[in-house]
C-alpha cells in the first residue's frame, strides 16, 4: 500500500506509484476522501495508475467508488464502526477494513477490533479485512480464524530496516509498551492539515499531547506551538513529534527486514494448525 497523505503532489503520487508497479505485483494506494476532495488531482492521478486497489476512507468517499470501479480497480474503506459498514456497503464498496480502536494513525476510537470484526462479518458477505492490533502471526491467526480475509497491518512496519522512522522516533517505538499509546486530535490541531476532528489519531503520549489535550480548540491558533510541532516533527523529537502508532508497539524489539516481518506473519498456519489440533484432542 502507497499512502497519499493530503501534504503531497499529483506527481509524487505518479512517480511512487509508478515504482510500485514497477515489480509487476498488486499494489494499492490509500486515500482520505476529506482531501480527495480538496485535491481532486489526487485522484486522477490515481486513475491514471489503475492499481490494483485504492482505500478510501475519512469522509464521504460514496461519489468516488464508481470512478474508481469503472476503472477496474477494487475499493476498500476503513470501517471504524458497525455505522461505518453499513454506509460502506450502501455505498458499493468491493471490501471494508474493520479498523479498530487499537489501531495506530486515524481513525475512529469507538470499538475495539475483535467486536467490530465479528459485527461487521455478521452485517455483510463483502470481503472484511481487520485492522488494529494485529502485531504478529498469532494476532492474524485469530482474525482469519474469525472469518477476516486478510489482516491491515502498519505498526509492525514501523521499525523496519526499510522504514523512513527517523532514528529518535525509532528508539521510542522500541522502547514504548502497549499502554504508551494516546487517542486524539491535538496532533492535527498542530499540524493544520486539515484533519476533521471526527477522526483523532493514535499515536505515542508524550508532553506535547499532554499540555495540550483538552485544549485543541485553542491550539489550532497557536502559532507558537504549531511552530514548536513543527521542529519537533522534523527533528523527529519524540517530546514534540506526532509518532503514530498502535497498541501493537509493544510487540516491537528490534529492526527486521520487512521481508522478515512479511515472513514471521506467513507462519499464522502453524497458530491456526496447533488450535485445531488441541481442539481435537
Amino acid at each position: 500500500m502507497l499512502g497519499a497523505g493530503s501534504a503531497v503532489s499529483a506527481e509524487w503520487i505518479r512517480t511512487e506509484g509508478a515504482i510500485a508497479a514497477a515489480g509487476g505485483k498488486p499494489y494499492g494506494i490509500g486515500l482520505m476522501a476529506w482531501s480527495v476532495q480538496e485535491h481532486p488531482e489526487h485522484l486522477e492521478a490515481v486513475l491514471e495508475l489503475r492499481p490494483a486497489l485504492v482505500s478510501l476512507s475519512f469522509g464521504d468517499y460514496a461519489p468516488y467508488v464508481d470512478t474508481l470501479q469503472q476503472a477496474g480497480i477494487v475499493v476498500a474503506t476503513q470501517a471504524g464502526t458497525v455505522a461505518d459498514a453499513r454506509e460502506a456497503v450502501a455505498a458499493g464498496v468491493d471490501a471494508i477494513v474493520a479498523r479498530g480502536a487499537e489501531a495506530g494513525g486515524h481513525g475512529r476510537n469507538a470499538v475495539a477490533t475483535l467486536p467490530l470484526l465479528q459485527a461487521i462479518l455478521d452485517l455483510t458477505d463483502l470481503p472484511v479485512l481487520a485492522g488494529g492490533g494485529i502485531s504478529g502471526p498469532r494476532g492474524l491467526a485469530a482474525v482469519l480464524a474469525a472469518g477476516a480475509v486478510g489482516g491491515w497491518i502498519g505498526t509492525a512496519f514501523l521499525t523496519c530496516v526499510e522504514a523512513e522512522t527517523k532514528e529518535p522516533a525509532r528508539q521510542r517505538i522500541l522502547e514504548a509498551d502497549a499502554t504508551e499509546t494516546v487517542y486524539g486530535t491535538v496532533f492535527d490541531a498542530a499540524s493544520r492539515a486539515g484533519w476533521p476532528d471526527e477522526f483523532g489519531g493514535r499515536a505515542l503520549r508524550n508532553d506535547f499531547f499532554d499540555a495540550w489535550e483538552g485544549h485543541e480548540e485553542e491550539l489550532k491558533g497557536k502559532d507558537s506551538a504549531h511552530e514548536l510541532w513543527v521542529e519537533g516533527s522534523k527533528a523527529a523529537d519524540p517530546a514534540r513529534a506526532s509518532i503514530y502508532a498502535g497498541q501493537g508497539v509493544g510487540a516491537l524489539t528490534g529492526q527486521p527486514t520487512a521481508a522478515e516481518v512479511v515472513s514471521g506473519f506467513a507462519t499464522y498456519g502453524d497458530y491456526l494448525r496447533a488450535a485445531l489440533n488441541d481442539g481435537s484432542k
